[in-house]
């Protein structure tokens, strides 16, 4: 004897309802580029600025610029605070993302701590940032397969390549140039998908 079917709805029914429920929170965007944007124009007038403060001006604090890092890492402690009050469905890749970036900061600060106390020019520390802004930002294209991150992230392996044939003071304007293949671009992208994705579940 079949189950009994209330108002038509069938056992096949029910299954399509919940695979669309769970395609729905796998296929809506929680990264809108935001914080790619962010960081990348970051670093970038941080890095453009510390150029033009250290090779042009001669500006004995040039690094002074760089304290911009700070109010926007106080303001992404608030961003995100208030993004996870909001998201209705965290995804298994949110959290893969958020351990990716934890070891990437991790990997910075440690990092360049050691590298700055070893080679002799402090400027050679550059190349080892390229090379890690390289790793999160490939493994986060990976995981929510996005190409723009993933071609971003393999240009700053190819930038360190090409710091070793560069004198050290264009090293900043290298760094700027990866934030903007690795983040600014890809962030834009992620915009443009994020709104073109979500708006279809609104």
């Amino acid at each position: 004897m079949e189950p009994r079917q209330e108002e038509g709805f069938t056992a096949m029914d029910s299954f399509k309802l919940i695979e669309s429920m769970v395609g729905t929170a796998r296929n809506q965007m929680t990264e809108n580029g935001h914080l790619y944007l962010l960081w990348g124009w970051v670093i970038f007038v941080c890095s453009v600025g510390q150029f033009l403060m250290q090779q042009v001006y001669h500006t004995e604090k040039f690094w002074m610029i760089w304290l911009l890092t700070w109010a926007a890492a106080i303001y992404q402690v608030v961003f995100i605070r208030r993004k996870v009050k909001r998201i209705r469905v965290r995804t298994y890749s949110d959290e893969i993302i958020k351990y990716i970036w934890i070891v990437f900061v991790i990997m910075m600060a440690v990092g360049c701590f050691v590298v700055s106390n070893i080679v002799r020019m402090p400027g050679q520390v550059n190349i080892l940032i390229l090379l890690l802004y390289g790793m999160p930002t490939f493994l986060s294209g990976i995981v929510i397969r996005f190409r723009p991150l993933i071609v971003g992230g393999s240009c700053c392996w190819a930038l360190a390549i090409t710091a070793i044939f560069v004198p050290v003071p264009y090293y900043m304007l290298l760094i700027a140039a990866a934030v903007v293949v690795a983040w600014i671009v890809p962030g834009y992208l992620l915009q443009i998908k994020y709104k073109k994705i979500n708006s279809s579940y609104e």
